[in-house]
């Protein structure tokens, strides 16, 4: 009778609000509307949403200027206390995990509406806000980067079952208000230059990269491409972050498995993991050839 009481809940995924357009619910990958997702037309830039600063090291060029702020900042970001210093004296967020995943959602966001994630970033950021809309910063402090789903959690009583899903809706409620809020209010400048620097690197090199990915990722990704956009797009991002911006390897392929254990399902992250240590001994075996 005991174990007949025992509740299994699993941890809530974060949610992705955007309003995209809609596509096949097939998994077939010879449908249309999936070669539009998986493979949008970038287009040449004209200007660039933020100017180089003529102080900052996070000007958009060189980029490997980035990579030096990045490194400064991995082991903060990535330490115990580093939660305590997401958020910076405006109180928006301020750390390289930030940019990764707001990176991540409009790659992601980009390849379901097959548009320039550049372009849609720079939409969003300068997007006018609708009148009377409020944001709640306290929510910031109670968002949390390292949220990961994970196996299902026991309760063994019905009033340890609720207070398991209150807290579930009350962390969906959170991620909801962060996510959707227009990006000048929740980060700051250096996470929307990352991560503007880093899908200009997934543009550019995007061509070239679909090849790689198509090498080295299993082939039951191949055969529903469709149901593995955010897969996908984290490969992407991952790639051109260590090719173009040129961020430690470690760093980003840690990043990357931890996108992957945030918003992604099954064996994603441990995938995603050997895919980008192949990706990284191809390179660097090229880069050794090439000099």
């Amino acid at each position: 009778m005991e174990a007949s009481s025992t509740l299994f809940f699993s941890p809530v995924k974060p949610l992705l609000p955007f309003n995209l357009c809609s596509s096949s619910s097939s998994s077939s990958s010879s449908s249309p509307r999936h070669l539009l997702v998986l493979n949008f037309q970038p287009r040449p830039l004209k200007t660039p949403m933020f100017p180089p600063s003529s102080r900052g090291a996070l000007s958009l060029s060189p980029p490997f200027a980035v990579a030096e702020a990045l490194e400064q900042v991995a082991d903060t970001s990535d330490s115990p206390r580093g939660a305590s210093h997401k958020i910076d004296k405006s109180g928006r967020f301020c750390s390289p995990r930030a940019a990764r995943e707001l990176a991540l959602l409009i790659a992601y966001a980009a390849c379901l509406e097959g548009t320039d994630p550049v372009r849609l970033l720079d939409k969003r950021v300068n997007a006018k806000r609708e009148p009377g809309y409020v944001f709640d910063k306290a929510a910031l402090l109670q968002y949390d980067h390292m949220s990961f789903g994970g196996a299902p959690v026991e309760a063994g009583t019905e009033e340890e079952a609720e207070e398991l899903m209150v807290k579930n809706e009350r962390d969906s409620a959170i991620e909801a208000e962060v996510l959707s809020a227009p990006p000048k209010l929740v980060y700051n400048r250096f996470v929307l230059r990352l991560t503007r620097e880093i899908l200009g690197a997934v543009v550019d090199q995007w061509n070239q990269h679909v090849l790689v990915i198509d090498k080295i990722i299993p082939q039951n990704w191949k055969d529903q491409p469709a149901a593995r956009i955010l897969e996908l797009c984290i490969l992407h991002l991952a790639m051109a972050e260590i090719t173009a911006i040129g961020t430690r390897h470690q760093i980003v392929i840690n990043e990357a498995v931890d996108l992957a254990k945030r918003f992604c399902d099954g064996c994603a992250p441990r995938i995603i993991n050997g895919c980008l240590r192949t990706f990284v001994k191809d390179f660097s075996a090229m880069d050794a050839v090439q000099s």
